[in-house]
């Protein structure tokens, strides 16, 4: 009973930075652009920021973009900087928004290669007495993620950010009265349940190799 079930969370798999809906509707990258110029100075003029502190959107999936913008805007996600930004945005800005960073080339970031052999088992493998999912399964061989099923890229993310994603989807997972800016992993709980059953070691180790790989 206890194979199947993991088998299922495998299926299922870790570390999405939140599940994005795929029935958004399509953006315009050129209008995107000049709609995202009050967002440059946090996440960069080409959606590579500068600092952990603000995660990279360059390259990220158009669809799960645009789903985490309408969280902050819903309250589904919650964060002080981040909600005041989406104030007045329509959803057809929300979407030429998210095709102009989904149009863009991420960076890379610069992971510690000391944490990456761990990370590796862990993304490539997942933890079975852990009940911990690979997290290949749903954001690819290379952390490209899959846009088709709303599964985000953590291609060249800063190590940093998606440290402070896993421990805050962690935080939810173990009780949902806090934690809640990050309780936007839909009802199937994906996020929180397996991150709930990391250790700071595993987050530390696969949010570093994550990063490392292209």
């Amino acid at each position: 009973m206890k194979g199947n079930v993991i088998q299922k969370t495998l299926l299922a798999g870790l570390l999405g930075l939140g599940i994005a809906s795929v029935s958004q509707a399509g953006g315009d990258a050129t209008a995107g652009q000049a709609k995202a110029a009050s967002c440059a100075a946090c996440h960069g003029a080409d959606g590579n920021s500068f600092t952990p502190m603000f995660p990279k959107l360059a390259g990220q999936g158009e669809g799960y973009i645009a789903k985490q913008l309408t969280d902050f805007q819903t309250g589904a996600r919650s964060n002080a900087m981040m909600t005041p930004m989406v104030i007045g945005k329509t959803e057809q800005d929300i979407a030429d928004i998210a095709a102009y960073y989904a149009s863009q080339t991420v960076t890379p970031a610069v992971a510690n290669a000391k944490l990456t052999t761990l990370g590796e088992k862990l993304y490539r493998g997942g933890h079975l007495e852990k009940g911990i999912a690979a997290c290949t399964a749903c954001h690819g061989p290379k952390a490209e993620g899959l846009a088709a099923a709303g599964f985000p890229s953590l291609q060249g993310q800063w190590p940093a950010y998606v440290v402070a994603q896993l421990t805050a989807f962690r935080a939810a997972g173990r009780d949902d009265k806090i934690g809640i800016h990050r309780n936007n992993d839909g009802e199937a709980r994906m996020m929180r349940d397996i991150a709930a059953k990391m250790s700071d070691q595993d987050i530390e180790a696969v949010s570093n190799f994550i990063s490392g790989l292209k």
